[in-house]
């Protein structure tokens, strides 16, 4: 048989990216196929000669041997023309991916990315990788990560897997870190990510909700009899403004009885700023009452238990109590979110004739808009200064 041989267009569209190997005869023998060269952009003819191997059925043999084996590895991605290329353009998907979790590790280990943003990136290239595996033709090589490939998995997140528009965003923010990250480590010439577009935040409906006081009451005495050291948890976030992560950090060395004070250090603060928040009474009285002050001054406030320890415990437990604890005791919609005090205690302490300025501080807010926002339209009064205006029209 002819060594010469180009493959059947039925073939090529069929198959699109190799051709299954077979034996040809003749002058040569050897094992030929076809497989698309990303270099080239075409495909292109690969020959395995085998006159070598033996008499006329040792060559029969092991070229069925031969031809099962190259077949397996093309039906599961194999390359022939990548597999020695060293351009990072060729390296295997699943190496980038890896690469990616352990630079994202050593950034929260360097105190670059929150710990929440880590968890996050970490969960979603793992579905990531999960959903490409189980696919009809899964990519292999880092340079088949495209801008199809993003969109088909994100309608995977939305559609498939019946996820939020906010979810869905989310993990647009996790596929242009990934895209980032592959352009700057030379994966990638540009990133797939580009046009790609988020659903309107302004059109987003919120997630979480304001608590009415009356549930506020049905929690504090639930609390009071089920779980008093989380019941304090409750009083950072609700009180204190303080944020779940930093609510994780803190230390018992930070809080300043007599003044009634604690500091959220600069390493601890999300916006990387030390401030001072005020305590109220009846949270240094718990704290009292719960033995807190009798442990050593550099244990974490809330380790195992709530309690304090040496140990420092993620802040995702908080919502884990909130979601399988609190939340069906007490019948809460899932709109009462955990992260709903603070906004609940933003909302009350403005309701209560606290001035903006004061709220702004102890929320450690940014500006007056932002505390605004929580401001409740019904004590919101008119400018004294127009009441009695009169123009000239």
């Amino acid at each position: 048989m002819s060594c010469n041989h180009t493959p059947r267009s039925s073939e090529l569209n069929e198959i699109l990216s190799f051709t299954y190997p077979r034996l040809y005869t003749g002058a040569c023998w050897y094992i030929g196929f076809y497989a698309f060269d990303p270099a080239l952009n075409r495909m292109r003819r690969k020959r395995i000669k085998i006159n070598s191997v033996g008499s006329v059925s040792q060559m029969k043999k092991f070229a069925s041997q031969l031809c099962a084996r190259l077949s397996a590895k093309l039906e599961k991605g194999w390359n022939p023309w990548i597999e020695d290329n060293p351009d990072r353009t060729y390296r295997y998907f699943s190496e980038a991916l890896e690469h990616y979790r352990n630079w994202t590790t050593k950034m929260l280990n360097d105190g670059l990315l929150r710990q929440s943003t880590h968890h996050d990136y970490i969960c979603h290239s793992r579905i990531m990788q999960q959903w490409n595996d189980d696919r009809k033709v899964p990519i292999t090589y880092i340079y088949q990560f495209d801008r199809e490939f993003c969109t088909e998995f994100l309608d995977y997140v939305y559609i498939d897997r019946q996820n939020t528009p906010r979810t869905r965003n989310n993990y647009l923010v996790f596929l242009k870190s990934f895209s980032t990250f592959l352009v700057q480590h030379s994966y990638l010439k540009s990133k797939p990510t580009e046009g790609i577009q988020p659903f309107s935040r302004s059109k987003l409906k919120k997630e979480r909700t304001i608590i009415p006081e009356r549930d506020i009451a049905r929690l504090h005495d639930w609390l009071e009899a089920n779980n008093r050291p989380f019941l304090l948890v409750c009083y950072f976030l609700h009180y204190m403004l303080i944020r779940p992560k930093e609510i994780a950090l803190l230390k018992l060395s930070s809080i300043n009885i007599r003044k009634q004070t604690i500091l959220i250090p600069d390493t601890v603060s999300k916006n990387r700023k030390a401030a001072v928040v005020t305590m109220p009474a009846k949270i240094i009285h718990l704290m009292i009452d719960l033995g807190y002050f009798d442990c050593p001054s550099d244990w974490y406030i809330f380790s195992t238990g709530f309690r304090p320890g040496k140990e420092w415990t993620d802040e995702k437990r908080y919502r884990d109590y909130w979601s399988y604890h609190i939340r069906p005791a007490l019948r809460f919609p899932k709109e009462y979110k955990f992260y709903s005090l603070k906004d609940t205690g933003i909302t009350a302490m403005l309701r209560s004739g606290c001035d903006a300025l004061s709220v702004k501080e102890q929320a450690r807010h940014s500006s007056l808009l932002m505390t605004d926002i929580y401001t409740p339209q019904d004590i919101k009064n008119a400018n004294p200064i127009l009441l009695n205006y009169q123009g000239i029209l």
